[in-house]
């Protein structure tokens, strides 16, 4: 008879599988959101200053709560972090009201949705670092993160036609069913990875060696006497360093492409190209669906770089990097000029598909460098990428509102060549620094 212990699913697969729906479960809220308002407001007369700032609201709350959340998960462990995040936003959507003209409501119910999203990703961090070995790394947080893409593209796919049908209140209510289930699930089926005193869990950077250590916990010593494990974060070297700041750079370029990207999309094609969204069917969701592909793909050839030695690991952080930011450069800064609803869909499905390649550079390499504080490195990061997200959403609806007083109207390229330049150019930028500062190497033990 088949051995069953080697036929059982590996746990580590399953929790990877269920960050994966986790992160489609937050980007269908966000798209989700950036839709419905937009339907509302435009009905109710709001310029675009002020959907900007709205919209951009979310990104404050999401910057507060990443080194929180970092510490947080490395303190008490991803997998607890991760259920509370969800359990708070999704009641947060469940009670939320959608109506313009109660400003102060919007702007609270964001901020809160902002705060608990952002111990997600730093959390999902600690339990893939604990969990998914050096070898599986790139593969395992490209899958999870393409959860993202494959969740906006859902969004744009499926909301349009639940907005118009059933009205913006009703995307909320079916986001927060959907964050319950999730964390149904995930109550029922996460846990932390079994203790151990394996050298090689150790040593490679993973497993028990990374998990949230109590204060009563002892270590043996080799003469038989016991010491106390020190957790103490080396906050002095994450912020002096080098190669976190190469992550960090280019997690904020990354994520000022992606959420002008995500949040004036919709925008572009209704009053730019005077396009429906309901009338486009599912070319709508390809730039995200391009993503999803991309991201696994990246992950996928960045293991098999590093697996055959192919290249090193630094070599493959920074060729993966380097490739995705340059094509994602050409994309972005040519998309004003495709006036049909083809030629924007492709522009903008390559620039979001290699964005999500430079994934398996910029994205990962937080656990190379810091496998330990994985989460914290993140949170670090993905502050920076939160910055972005209020930069970016802002500003673009000043430069909006602004081609709108000078063109008359947003149909005009011209009104929208500052708001794909800027991205373009930071791509380029982003990416010479991840390959002048960026390492594959360990530096934090």
């Amino acid at each position: 008879m088949p051995n069953m212990n080697r036929m059982r699913f590996p746990k580590r697969y399953l929790i990877v599988i269920l960050t994966f729906i986790s992160t489609c479960v937050c980007y269908i809220e966000r798209v989700g959101f950036s839709i419905a308002y937009t339907v509302a407001a435009d009905a109710a007369g709001v310029n675009q200053s002020s959907k900007g700032t709205i919209l951009s609201t979310f990104y404050y709350g999401y910057a507060c709560s990443q080194v929180p959340g970092g510490w947080a998960a490395q303190k008490i462990g991803g997998r607890k972090v991760l259920l509370l995040s969800f359990v708070l936003w999704s009641s947060t959507c469940f009670l939320l009201p959608l109506d313009p003209n109660r400003v102060t409501i919007l702007v609270a119910a964001r901020l809160l949705v902002g705060v608990a999203q952002g111990f997600i990703f730093p959390s999902i961090h600690t339990v893939l670092a604990q969990w998914v070995p050096p070898h599986e790394r790139s593969r395992s947080v490209s899958l999870t993160t393409s959860g993202m893409y494959l969740g906006a593209a859902m969004g744009m796919l499926f909301l349009p036609s639940l907005v118009k049908f059933k009205g913006p209140q009703s995307v909320f209510l079916a986001e927060a069913a959907l964050g319950v289930m999730w964390s149904l699930l995930w109550f029922e089926y996460a846990s932390d990875p079994p203790r151990s005193d394996h050298p090689k869990a150790t040593a490679a950077g993973f497993g028990e060696y990374l998990l949230p250590i109590n204060a009563s916990q002892k270590q043996k010593l080799e003469n038989g006497g016991t010491a106390g494990r020190t957790t103490k974060i080396p906050w002095k070297r994450i912020f002096i360093s080098l190669p976190v700041w190469a992550i960090v750079v280019n997690n904020f370029t990354f994520h000022y492409a992606l959420y002008v990207l995500m949040n004036w999309l919709p925008t572009y094609f209704e009053q730019g190209l005077q396009l429906s969204l309901q009338e486009m069917g599912s070319s709508k969701m390809m730039p995200y669906l391009n993503m999803f592909i991309f991201s696994n793909i990246g992950g996928v050839v960045a293991d098999h770089f590093i697996t055959k030695r192919i290249l090193s690991v630094t070599k493959t952080r920074k060729f993966l990097n380097t490739i995705g930011f340059f094509v994602a450069s050409l994309a972005l800064m040519t998309l004003p000029m495709f006036r049909t609803s083809s030629g924007a869909i492709f522009c903008s499905s390559v620039a979001l598909g290699f964005l999500a390649l430079g994934r398996a550079g910029f994205a990962v390499n937080h656990m190379d460098i810091a496998p330990r504080y994985a989460g914290i490195v993140m949170g670090v990061s993905n502050t920076a990428g939160t910055l972005a997200g209020i930069i970016g959403v802002d500003l673009t609806g000043k430069l909006l509102e602004t081609a709108k007083t000078t063109y008359s109207d947003l149909s005009s390229p011209e009104s929208w060549n500052a708001v794909f330049f800027i991205p373009g150019l930071l791509c380029i930028l982003s990416s010479v620094i991840f390959l002048l500062f960026s390492t594959g190497e360990r530096i934090f033990d």
